[in-house]
């Protein structure tokens, strides 16, 4: 199953089990679909397996206004981790994407996001 890859993608990333690595793909996505565009959610989504495609999708075309500190706030509040282990799974599901969705897909959606929340989406640099 191609989403099970993707827990197992993010569990390894974040440094936490697959259940809360699923857990937390589930609420990164969904409050991703809030953030971004309608137009951007569904061309995202368009990437990922049949289960996660769903959280993209959403019914307006409108995103919430909201930063970092919310984003992350939201994520945790739904899968039920401390901020943290939020922002390490939201840097986790987002670099995962970016390797199914695709450079130019993901850039586009990711135009959308503020500067901070688009650097989760970036490596951590390597120590020397």
């Amino acid at each position: 199953m191609v989403e099970l890859k993707f827990f197992d993608k993010v569990a390894a990333r974040a440094g936490v089990p697959p259940e809360t690595a699923q857990s937390l793909t589930e609420a990164t996505l969904s409050t991703l679909s809030q953030r971004i565009s309608g137009g951007e959610a569904a061309a995202v989504a368009d990437h990922l397996a049949d289960p996660l495609r769903s959280l993209l999708v959403k019914g307006t075309e409108d995103p919430e206004p909201f930063g970092y500190d919310e984003f992350l706030r939201r994520v945790a509040d739904r899968s039920g981790v401390e901020r943290a282990v939020a922002e390490r799974g939201v840097r986790a599901v987002l670099q995962t994407m970016h390797r199914v969705v695709g450079h130019r897909e993901f850039q586009k959606a990711m135009a959308q996001l503020p500067a901070d929340l688009r650097a989760l989406a970036e490596p951590l640099p390597r120590g020397p």
